[in-house]
């Protein structure tokens, strides 16, 4: 990450600001370490810098609206909401009335039951598979 001009640095000012007010503060002393080192922080982070340095009487008002400036100006990051899961495979109802209506008229036709057992089971139908069992049903069921 690229620092900006260095001429002025709000951001930087009001750190050092609060690492005075508060000498004891992992927190500052943490944030401090981040904008040195990669030169810009989060805008969570701006927000709990924002909401120590609210509490420093000796910090110009200025600053912290520049910083209030600099947290708004960052975009919001949000997870979106997953979608509602679904199936991978749903039965077709009608290769289902197909297996049963040629199942009614021959109970023990292999190939038909293997269909059955294929679909029940969700397996997904091969093209040459539905073809087949149309194929069964025009010459069977009339």
């Amino acid at each position: 990450m690229q620092r900006k001009k260095l001429g002025v640095d709000i951001i930087d000012d009001v750190l050092q600001a609060a690492l005075v007010a508060y000498p004891a503060s992992e927190f500052v002393k943490s944030l401090l370490f981040q904008y040195q080192e990669r030169g810009g922080l989060s805008k969570k982070q701006l927000e709990g810098l924002y909401a120590k340095a609210k509490k420093i009487t000796a910090l110009p008002p200025a600053k912290l609206a520049t910083l209030e400036a600099e947290i708004l100006k960052r975009p919001n990051r949000f997870k979106s909401v997953l979608p509602p899961n679904k199936p991978l495979y749903e039965k077709d109802e009608q290769i289902g009335k197909l297996i049963e209506s040629i199942l009614a008229k021959y109970p023990q036709h292999k190939r038909v039951l293997y269909f059955k057992m294929k679909y029940d089971s969700d397996e997904a139908l091969s093209v040459i598979d539905l073809a087949e069992l149309k194929k069964f049903h025009s010459l069977l069921v009339k």
